[in-house]
């Protein structure tokens, strides 16, 4: 008897620095430079053979799919995108290091899927985290960066996050950190139909702010643009474009920066003139300095991180469960998967080879379309079953049949799939 080998070697490695591990001058550092850093490791990099960079204000992560590592090949990965990432950003390597939490095989998708859907945010079951991830996605794929596993990985990510909101308590409460800002202003805001707000900014968190703002009775809405586009933005939005900042702030009450590309001076404030300035930009939309000018009130990520209100314990613990099966069943996806391949390789090679004698013989194209559709309806019914082995755990189990009926090998360097509690 023939023995095939079958080797498909795969490991998913995520590296994330967050708001519970990092602090936000370490954030802003690598939202800024570590970008380029992930894509340079993908094309100089033999063994990371795709990379997803997610960056938002409150987190930085990169998820890497390994390609056949060595020996310790994710902790040579890890090091790598450590050394790359501090360079980039200007940090030192051994501050990145205690900044940077690393996950690695299984416990990579059931971290994703948590912080899809707004477990892992400072206000937790926020809107518009899954967002986010998805434009990350998008970017990757635009840069070429991405991976068929990281495209899978994320894929089921949107998916489970689609499920935590709509069978949880999590669903539909319109959480996000532009409206917590928005809460914690308003025991300084006596009327807010009564204010002139600014918003600084024309991207989609402007957006957000605009409709969160409109929500708790603000009408007197400006924006200014430091890229022009405040005119756009104003007609698209209904609000009022000012050409210079410093005359808009002038008359502001509140000034809400949400750019990428502003920074806010002392300057530009009158001392003793009352104004709340929030800054949700990451990097830094305003100088910290601007909070000591006299009569002005600053409001930014570090002090709305820390009035973030308590988990919904219950609504919490189901979606940790969803996501909980979610993570199983995807890393039972891996599992099967190179077994899958094995059996499809081995049996459409018998049909090739039918589909040669058939055609010496003089068959046509409608014998090669029925020798296809056979191998396909063959191979289904199998499929399945040993996806199902997978979850249970019986991988071990449909290696050994592969081996006994058709003389497969096939090694798979993913772990089998297993219940396990994502910790926060």
């Amino acid at each position: 008897m023939q023995w095939h080998t079958v080797n498909i070697s795969f490991v998913l490695l995520c590296l994330t620095a967050n708001h519970r591990n990092a602090s936000l001058d370490t954030l802003e550092r690598l939202s800024v430079g570590a970008p380029a850093a992930a894509r340079a490791l993908v094309e100089d990099e033999l063994f990371v053979s795709g990379a997803v960079v997610l960056a938002t204000c409150n987190r930085f992560e990169a998820y890497l799919d390994i390609d056949e590592p060595l020996t310790g090949g994710e902790a040579v990965a890890a090091e790598s995108v450590i050394e790359a990432m501090a360079a980039a950003s200007g940090l030192p390597a051994d501050i990145l290091r205690s900044s940077v939490t690393v996950h690695q095989g299984p416990h990579v998708a059931a971290h994703l899927f948590a912080v899809t859907s707004g477990l892992e945010s400072v206000v937790v079951g926020e809107d518009e985290i899954s967002g986010q991830v998805r434009r990350a996605l998008d970017t990757a794929r635009t840069d070429g960066m991405t991976s068929s596993e990281l495209e899978r990985l994320f894929q089921k990510a949107t998916h489970t996050s689609r499920g935590v909101r709509s069978r949880t308590r999590l669903g539909g409460a319109h959480r996000s950190l532009v409206r917590l800002a928005l809460e914690l202003a308003s025991s300084r805001i006596a009327d807010w139909s009564a204010a002139r707000v600014l918003i600084v900014g024309t991207g989609r968190y402007a957006a957000t702010t605009v409709e969160a703002v409109r929500a708790r009775g603000g009408a007197d809405l400006h924006v200014f643009s430091p890229s022009g586009r405040a005119a756009a933005f104003a007609a698209k939005h209904g609000l009022i474009a000012e050409a210079s900042f410093p005359d808009a702030a002038a008359t502001a009450d509140i000034v809400i920066t949400c750019t990428s590309d502003a920074v806010v001076h002392a300057d530009a404030f009158a001392p003793g003139r009352r104004v709340l300035v929030v800054d949700l930009g990451l990097p830094r939309n305003v100088d910290p300095a601007v909070g000591r000018v006299e009569g002005v009130e600053l409001l930014d990520l570090e002090t709305i991180r820390i009035h973030a209100p308590l988990e919904e314990f219950s609504a919490h613990a189901d979606a940790r469960a969803i996501i909980g099966d979610a993570a199983m069943e995807f890393a039972a996806d891996r599992a099967a998967g190179p077994a899958i391949t094995a059996l499809r390789r081995d049996v459409l090679k018998v049909v090739e080879d039918e589909i040669a004698r058939a055609r010496a013989r003089g068959a046509g194209d409608e014998t090669e379309a029925a020798l296809r559709h056979m191998a396909g309806v063959l191979l289904h019914r199998p499929s399945v079953r040993i996806r199902e082995l997978a979850v249970e755990g019986r991988i071990d189990d449909v290696h050994a049949a592969l081996e006994a009926m058709h003389g497969l090998a096939v090694e798979d360097a993913s772990p089998p799939a297993q219940p396990w509690s994502e910790t926060a």
